[in-house]
């Protein structure tokens, strides 16, 4: 019934209180979350009269005085009572006056529907015989909504780190790629990593493959064992003990790292090598990444060679193999997407330049330009017939996935609430 209101989908353009006043909704008002009235400030016509107030929604009327709101305060300033049942009147606890009290019955398959959509929502696509048939122009205005949602979720995070690091752009960007380069199932751990292993240490040994080897992995609990087999192992080990000591580094609690099911090639050993790479000989990511032009030119920022151990090895103490690269396309893509987009568009809405809008419209189109991620969450809309051409499309798939069927809130998805609002009431909502 909450739904049904908010969204006006009682089916007719006025209705009428039990006792025949004709009332016509202006505004439903705002929706509450705390306690109180289930909707403030709420505008409607009733007769003649204009009314500005709050809004009390019940199955039963009389659940207003099951609820106790009879003797609550709080609700002397309800305007209108919408109830399905009609069963008793009510009346305004410290005031007094009978409350208008309009009938809005919904249908009975309403909440059926709406369960049968959220069951498996976050193992399937409830809506894809929705999906097939959605307008382009409807789909794609979605699409942009939630898009920018994504980005600005993204900025929020960038913008937290800028602030904990006093505005240290590179700082920011260090963590936030080392973040990125741990793929989802290892970015938390990698970010700890970062976090424990600050920039501003790394740069003064930028100079020294061994000595950001020896910090980073190090940091990341990765050089605690007594491996005499492994002369490089034992060499980062011995190095790690005397960077630890000039910096006075603290050792973060056991980091999580994850290898179940990964490919060698994405081991974290090769991500916090890399990470290493991406320093050796001086980090400067923001500022070459404002002066990239080409997304090509922006994914080869992120290019670089692994050290001579690294390119055979998937982790210490192995058999080396055949050498590797360190990212593949769709790896250097991912980073693109994940890392350049995002701090590009926070520059924009941090920096207050005439330019500003147009670092936010650049980090956009940059994604329009960046061939559509191929992934489980995706394929599972082109499946369903949704058309995804760039990586715009895809980051947009992946909020819509994460932030809205995975959590099951249907209710907040303008796909859902597509399937979602037909017949949502029996008929007139008059009496």
């Amino acid at each position: 019934m909450h739904y049904v209101w908010r969204h006006r989908l009682w089916g007719s353009p006025s209705m009428a209180t039990v006792d025949g006043r004709r009332v016509t909704v202006i505004d439903p008002g705002q929706p509450n979350n705390g306690s109180g009235p289930d909707f403030f400030n709420a505008k409607v016509k009733i007769g003649d009269e204009m009314w500005a107030g709050n809004v009390e929604i019940h199955v039963r009327a009389s659940d207003w005085y099951r609820h106790g709101h009879h003797t609550d305060p709080a609700y002397d300033s309800v305007i209108l009572h919408v109830v399905d049942a009609d069963d008793a009147p009510v009346e305004r606890p410290v005031s007094g006056g009978r409350i208008p009290q309009v009938r809005m019955p919904c249908v009975a398959d309403f909440a059926a529907r709406y369960a049968r959509l959220v069951e498996n929502a976050s193992t399937e696509l409830p809506c894809s015989a929705v999906l097939a048939g959605m307008s382009g122009l409807h789909l794609a205005d979605w699409i942009s909504s939630l898009v920018h949602e994504r980005m600005i979720e993204k900025s929020e995070r960038i913008a937290g780190l800028l602030k904990r690091f006093n505005g240290d752009w590179e700082e920011t960007a260090y963590v936030t790629l080392a973040r990125a380069l741990g793929r989802g199932v290892n970015g938390q751990a990698m970010e700890q990593l970062a976090l424990a292993a600050p920039l501003r240490f790394l740069r003064k040994h930028s100079d020294s493959t061994v000595a950001l080897e020896a910090m980073l992995f190090g940091q990341a609990g990765m050089l605690e064992k007594d491996m005499q087999g492994d002369a490089y192992y034992t060499t980062l080990r011995r190095e790690y003990g005397f960077y630890r000591a000039k910096f006075g580094l603290q050792q973060p609690r056991a980091i999580a790292w994850q290898t179940s099911g990964m490919r060698p090639q994405s081991f974290p050993h090769r991500r916090v090598a890399l990470l290493a790479a991406l320093i050796s000989g001086g980090f400067s990511l923001v500022s070459r990444l404002l002066e990239a032009e080409t997304p090509e030119e922006i994914a080869r920022l992120f290019e670089a060679e692994l050290s001579v151990y690294w390119q055979t090895r998937y982790t210490f103490g192995a058999t080396p193999g055949r050498p590797g690269r360190a990212l593949g396309r769709s790896a250097l893509q991912s980073l693109v997407i994940n890392v350049a987009a995002p701090l590009v568009y926070t520059y924009g809405c941090v920096v207050k330049t005439p330019e500003a809008d147009a670092f936010q419209d650049r980090a956009m189109a940059l994604l329009e330009q960046m061939p559509a991620e191929d992934n489980s969450i995706v394929g599972l809309f082109v499946k369903a017939g949704v058309v995804c051409r760039d990586a715009l499309t895809s980051q947009a798939l992946i909020q819509l996935r994460r932030a809205y069927c995975a959590p099951r809130k249907c209710l907040y998805c303008r796909i859902g609430h597509r399937l979602l609002s037909v017949h949502a009431c029996r008929g007139e909502v008059k009496k």
